[in-house]
């Protein structure tokens, strides 16, 4: 065991981040992290951070906005804690400095986002992310947080019942190096990029999902992946639900707002799942231009509205499209963009291992449910990260140290299979296997999904994976080898695709972001429940377990 401490975050996103503020204080704790802080995919959110701050708002009326927008999947205990801590959350970030827009009054901006009954986004511009994240990382180095920047890891170690830390390869040595701990949180962000088409960074690729589920660990509703319904058209860049909040219109080729067909109350502001499918459905019936896209029209918001609100979409628009959205509408398609599922954990983050805790993205709680409403994942990674961060200092008090004889071995293990891999004269090209699992996902486990097309995918996948245990770099170089991350994170993305596809294929009905046109309704009798897949020796387990319904009654999703 080469380093010891009482905890180990791994991922140095907002909720990584946010747990280690909360133990710095009485714990030796360590954020684990394979890029700089600043570069985490929290730094890409733009459109804003729920809260019900307004006098005319209240928790209860998120908290029921949040649970309908589900398709009412999320566990409404967990929703509540999200709802009634969301304001402390926001309040306790601009103390610390963030940089809210302002009313004229001074009070925070808020702006509407999709399925919410009142204006409750509030934003920094459209740069939201951006903001709180430089916000929290100042905060956690001021309380004296140690980082190791610049690690990848790549295993969990497991004591019997408990976790006792985790193996990581230090990228700047390549070497893999046993880090124990008596208690580690798993927070490394969501998977997007096993699909082809995704707003999501380079670095997100489940890789703590992958741990864990290869750990023992159940992954939770991995079917329900969220696809944004603005990406701009070629490169898939987020354009913030912001813009609609703001007033966009959504156009199709006959310059028609054919949202009034599909959510006719709330137009461009319904969830984002039902307007990703109605951005398809203009496009699959023809009326989308001709490439294959919408519009999103922001023209009459006017000049100087774009530039105070909207000023990074702007620049998007101009460096990589080439258009001013001041003067041209912009074009849009639906792309990957979250995923509601992940590793399966209590409202305290407490997964099957004693120890080991699961927060943000990569976890599923669940308080998203089938449909996560915009203004939601940032307000999670912040509350969640005080709760989780609670539930483990509670935890510590009588963990017991890590077993250094299980890290060793665990180590030791690990250092065989890299090495296996460096030693690879010849085989298959990791860049190859990528590109047919980004065909399968996009293809056949996208915003329609069917049977024929899930099974397909569900053999490819499994192919894939086979294929890729002969894979063969042509680097055997240790320092900085990129080349082997991206293979170790392209194994941890078939073995998540693999589950996202069999779930998927599972759910005989349409639920939030999972749609199935062979069964187009949604089935509360058979499918109110979560899906819990788990590995075993066997292969991957499918079980169930019942949704934690509260004080709002299940009924029909309407807009």
């Amino acid at each position: 065991m080469d380093y010891l401490h009482d905890v180990v975050v791994v991922g140095a996103g907002l909720s990584g981040l946010r747990v280690a503020i909360e133990l710095a204080d009485s714990f030796d704790v360590v954020v684990l992290t394979k890029v700089h802080p600043l570069r985490s995919h929290s730094v890409a959110a733009q459109g804003g951070i729920n809260a019900a701050l307004r006098p005319d708002d209240s928790w209860e009326s998120h908290a029921f906005d949040t649970v309908k927008g589900s398709d009412y999947l999320a566990d409404q205990d967990v929703v509540e804690v999200l709802a009634r801590n969301a304001p402390l959350a926001v309040i306790e970030n601009e103390r610390w400095g963030t940089a809210f827009s302002r009313t004229p009054d001074g009070r925070i901006a808020q702006r509407p986002f999709g399925g919410a009954g009142f204006p409750r986004t509030c934003y920094a511009a459209d740069r939201t992310g951006h903001n709180l994240l430089h916000t929290t990382y100042e905060q956690a180095l001021r309380r004296g947080v140690h980082f190791y920047e610049e690690w990848f890891v790549t295993s969990l170690v497991r004591c019997g019942d408990r976790v006792c830390g985790v193996t990581a390869l230090k990228i700047p040595t390549g070497q893999v190096h046993g880090i124990g701990a008596r208690a580690v949180v798993i927070a490394t962000g969501g998977f997007g990029r096993i699909y082809g088409n995704s707003t999501n960074a380079l670095i997100n690729t489940g890789d703590g999902a992958a741990v864990c589920l290869r750990t023992g660990v159940p992954l939770k509703d991995m079917e329900f992946v969220q696809f944004h319904p603005t990406t701009l058209y070629g490169s898939n860049i987020l354009i913030t639900e912001g813009a609609r909040g703001e007033g966009g219109h959504l156009l199709n080729a006959d310059g028609e707002r054919f949202m009034q067909r599909y959510a006719p109350e709330k137009m461009e502001l319904a969830p984002r799942d039902i307007v990703a499918r109605a951005i398809r459905t203009e496009i699959i019936e023809g009326r989308g231009f001709e490439d294959g896209y919408v519009h999103l029209d922001l023209r009459h918001l006017g000049a100087d509205r774009i530039k105070e609100r909207l000023p990074g979409i702007r620049e998007i628009c101009i460096h990589f499209a080439g258009i001013d959205p001041i003067d041209e509408p912009i074009p849009v398609v639906p792309g990957q963009h979250y995923s509601m599922g992940g590793i399966d954990c209590n409202v305290r983050g407490e997964t099957v291992l004693s120890g080991l805790y699961a927060v943000g993205e990569t976890a599923c709680m669940s308080v998203h449910g089938a449909n996560r409403l915009g203004g939601n994942s940032l307000l999670e990674t912040l509350v969640f990260g005080r709760v989780v961060g609670q539930a483990v200092g509670e935890y510590l008090k009588s963990a017991s140290s890590p077993d250094s004889a299980a890290v060793d071995e665990q180590v030791f293990s690990e250092r065989q299979r890299l090495q296996r891999i460096l030693m690879r004269e010849r085989g298959e090209s990791p860049a190859t296997i990528r590109k047919a699992m980004h065909r399968a996902m996009d293809e056949y486990a996208g915003v329609f999904r069917d049977a024929e097309g899930l099974t397909h995918a569900f053999r490819e996948i499994g192919r894939l994976r086979e294929r890729y245990q002969k894979v063969a770099l042509g680097d055997s170089d240790e320092r900085f080898n990129y080349a082997l991350i991206r293979t170790l994170e392209l194994g941890n993305m078939l073995d998540l695709a693999e589950t996202i596809v069999l779930g998927a294929l599972k759910r005989e009905e349409s639920r939030g972001a999972h749609w199935r046109t062979d069964f187009p309704a949604r089935d509360d009798k058979r499918f109110l429940k979560h899906t819990l897949i788990t590995k075993t020796a066997e292969g991957l387990k499918v079980t169930y377990k019942d949704v934690t319904l509260g004080r709002f009654e299940v009924k029909e999703r309407t807009y």
